[in-house]
């Protein structure tokens, strides 16, 4: 296998992972029977994005260089703010316990 068809199966895993999360997104808001944004939304996001980012960098493409990166930091921020709000609440199980 050339490294040319290696980068393009890694192209292909990136937009793989990166449109999973819609699929985890469709699934979850189905089940809730309202629109819900669940975490591996954006963990897929993250993983995605990487993939594609370093894609990207291989082809040299400065637009698409971009976007990922921007991406990146979108989704980083945001499973950041996702982390500080799990850990300002309180822990249910403890409530139940006393």
């Amino acid at each position: 296998m050339s490294a040319e068809w290696l980068w393009v199966g890694i192209g292909f895993l990136g937009q793989a992972l990166f449109s999973a999360r819609f699929i985890v997104q469709w699934l979850a808001s189905e089940r809730a029977k309202r629109s819900v944004m669940p975490v591996a939304f954006w963990f897929f996001s993250l993983g995605g994005g990487a993939t594609l980012l370093a894609y990207a960098l291989y082809r040299q493409d400065p637009v698409f260089i971009v976007g990922q990166a921007t991406g990146l930091l979108i989704y980083i921020r945001n499973l950041t703010l996702i982390r500080k709000e799990r850990r300002q609440q309180p822990n249910d199980d403890e409530d139940r316990d006393a």
